[in-house]
This record gives C-alpha cells, sequence and structure tokens, in this order.
C-alpha cells in the first residue's frame, strides 16, 4: 500500500497524532477513536494493523497490552516526496510571520503611550 492511501484516511491520520504524543495502548487508541469517530474496536485494530503493516507504527507486548508507536521511516519518505512542494507554502508562511510581527510591534508601542512626534522625550 502507497503512503498516501495508508494516510489518506482520517482515522489512521488521527491514531498517528494521538502516537505522535508517544506510546500508547490499543485499548487507549480505541477510546479515543471510538469517542470521536463513533467506530468499534475491530475497526480500531484493523487501522493499527494497516498501520502496522505498512510500517507506520510499531507495536510491542507489556504483558496482555499492546503498546503503539510511531515509526518515523515512512513519514520521512513522505517528507522527502513533499519537500518540492514546501515553496507553495513556505513564502505564505514567511509574509505570515512578518505580518505577526508586526502586528507585535504596533501593540508594543500602542501599549508604550503615544511617540513624541519631534523624537524627542520630555524631561519630568
Amino acid at each position: 500500500m502507497h503512503a498516501f492511501d495508508v494516510l489518506g484516511d482520517p482515522v489512521r491520520r488521527r491514531i498517528l497524532e494521538l502516537l505522535a504524543d508517544g506510546e500508547l495502548s490499543s485499548g487507549e487508541v480505541t477510546a479515543v477513536i471510538r469517542d470521536e469517530y463513533g467506530i468499534s474496536q475491530p475497526a480500531v485494530s484493523q487501522h493499527l494493523r494497516v498501520l502496522r503493516d505498512n510500517g507506520f507504527a510499531r507495536v510491542r507486548a507489556e504483558g496482555t497490552r499492546r503498546l503503539y508507536a510511531v515509526e518515523a521511516a515512512p513519514l520521512r519518505e513522505v517528507d522527502m516526496w513533499l519537500e518540492p512542494f514546501r515553496r507553495f507554502w513556505e513564502q505564505r508562511l514567511d509574509a505570515l510571520a512578518t505580518e505577526l510581527a508586526r502586528g507585535r510591534r504596533e501593540r508594543r508601542r500602542a501599549a508604550d503611550g503615544p511617540e513624541d512626534p519631534t523624537g524627542h522625550e520630555e524631561n519630568r
């Protein structure tokens, strides 16, 4: 299965988001996904299996629990594939950063009070 086929499913993307914060048991993943998507435990297990079989997640046993974690390698491959397209959003993000900085400067100036138009401070 191609990486984008795996990542094309919103449930699998959400599972990866959950696992990005650290290892979770299948029960913990199932509880969140069931609440958010209303799907059954067997359906969540199937999504976990797709992620595991395609290298996006790894599982380890701890007693009777199964703990899942993200595998970075396939995500790095997706990141490399996206590289030629970054220019489409990086310029916009740079422009956004400039506007945010401008807004912060203007708020600081407003908080400091009105400026002396002569550029001199009055002696108090």
